[in-house]
């Protein structure tokens, strides 16, 4: 069974693109060799320069194992972190505030009487 390519719009090819840029500059300002990071990750050297080049067949696995690689797997807990549109989403189903707060009468009927300072009393 042939493999079948993710369909990619322009935004995504150029994050991809972006993103195996920044990996291939990772690796040669630690001046590792591809045959290197690609033994450590347990990935082939091919593989590694699809994903340095942007291909976007290559699986988020092969990333976090070069990520762990580069030394840069904490950056992966970043990701999808802050879901300012999902919480955006739940707010929606919120229900409305109340326009003016409870009243307190319940409240303070049982609440036991104040005793009287005893400094009063002293001469």
């Amino acid at each position: 069974m042939a493999r079948v390519s993710p369909i990619m719009f322009g935004p995504q090819v150029k994050q991809l693109v972006d993103l195996g840029t920044r990996l291939r500059l990772a690796r040669l300002r630690r001046k590792y060799t591809a045959a290197t990071v690609a033994a450590r990750a347990g990935i082939t050297r091919t593989t590694l320069g699809k994903m340095e080049r942007g291909v976007p067949g290559t699986s988020l696995g092969a990333y976090v194992s070069v990520l762990r690689a580069l030394g840069l797997h904490a950056d992966i807990d970043a990701i999808a972190r802050d879901d300012e549109m999902g919480r955006r989403l739940q707010d929606l189903e919120l229900p409305e505030p109340r326009s003016r707060a409870p009243k307190t009468t319940t409240v303070l009927a049982s609440v036991p009487p104040l005793k009287p300072d005893l400094r009063e009393r002293a001469p």
